[in-house]
């Protein structure tokens, strides 16, 4: 089933919807290609959205993700094994599920995830990147946009309030290629007022930081 099958409202909203089960999962399930700009980043976010990708099994799907620059201690350390060469040992981590990272893992390793790292670099604008725009795309070519939610949140107790407008390739064409010629300009550091890199460049270079602004979220 292609993006196109999915019966899509052009807005959810949480007081009404629900947004993961109702919007996130079904374009996720039907869809071969997911680009994602998001304030914040973490590695139990980034494992849901891989799981619920069924086009990954066959190794056909891919992610790119463009994030903030601030992480929480965990996942800043897991997201560094995970994204470099050297490591090869096998995950001990404490707060998820270690056969679920070593699948990441394995993700990773043959190149369906990729992960860039956006750092304001004006006066102009704040110290934070928040850029929150989505597009899905089908096998079939088709594509959905959204808008207005600022990350994911999987948690099954606690979820932002929110509200997503959402834009279809048959329905909104010139919408659609809009945001995606606005994430590919951000995915190729063509965008003012940002600096676009890849996260190892980015830790690497010590360009990463621990916000205590998000220990308490999922």
């Amino acid at each position: 089933m292609g993006l196109r099958e999915i019966e899509l409202k052009e807005e959810y909203r949480s007081d009404r919807d629900d947004i993961v089960t109702e919007f996130f999962f079904p374009c996720l399930s039907n869809c071969i290609e997911y680009d994602r700009c998001v304030d914040f980043l973490s590695i139990q976010t980034l494992a849901t959205i891989a799981m619920a990708f069924d086009n990954f099994a066959v190794g056909k799907a891919k992610i790119r993700m463009i994030t903030g620059h601030r992480f929480r201690t965990e996942d800043l350390n897991l997201f560094t094994k995970l994204f470099s060469e050297k490591y090869t040992k096998s995950f001990e981590g404490t707060f998820i599920k270690n056969t679920k990272i070593q699948k990441l893992q394995d993700i990773v390793n043959n190149g369906q995830i990729e992960l860039k790292i956006a750092i304001p670099n004006s006066e102009q604008v704040a110290n934070s990147f928040s850029e929150r725009i989505g597009i899905f795309r089908d096998e079939y070519d088709q594509a959905v946009a959204f808008t207005g939610t600022s990350r994911e949140s999987f948690s099954t107790q606690t979820r932002d309030f929110e509200s997503v407008d959402v834009f279809t390739s048959w329905n909104d064409s010139s919408r659609v290629e809009r945001k995606m010629k606005d994430f590919e300009e951000l995915w190729q550091n063509k965008t003012k007022y940002v600096e676009v890199y890849d996260f190892m460049f980015a830790e690497e270079n010590n360009l990463l930081k621990y916000s205590s602004e998000w220990i308490m979220q999922d």
